[in-house]
């Protein structure tokens, strides 16, 4: 993963990120030389975002295999909630 210091950020702009993607999918914004941020290119985004839906997915998948889920009506399901609350 590449780094960009936040000085650097400052005197190159939106280049330093550009260059920085060029090479890596990802590069961190270090503030002060603590890493802060992270930045990438929206299509890689995307993809970690498909990601992660994907695995909640699965997860959900198990879930139901297992019969960790409660069947129940919106009303029920609403009393239930405000009763833990």
């Amino acid at each position: 993963m590449a780094g960009i210091s936040a000085n650097e950020l400052k005197i190159k702009g939106v280049m330093a990120i550009q260059t920085a993607l060029e090479q890596h999918d990802e590069a961190v914004i270090s503030v002060r030389g603590k890493e802060r941020f992270v930045v990438m290119d929206v299509a890689h985004y995307q993809y970690l975002r498909e990601c992660e839906l994907t695995a909640a997915l699965a997860e959900s998948h198990a879930d139901i295999a297992a019969g960790r889920y409660v069947k129940e009506s919106a009303e029920q399901h609403l009393a239930r909630l405000e009763s833990m609350g």
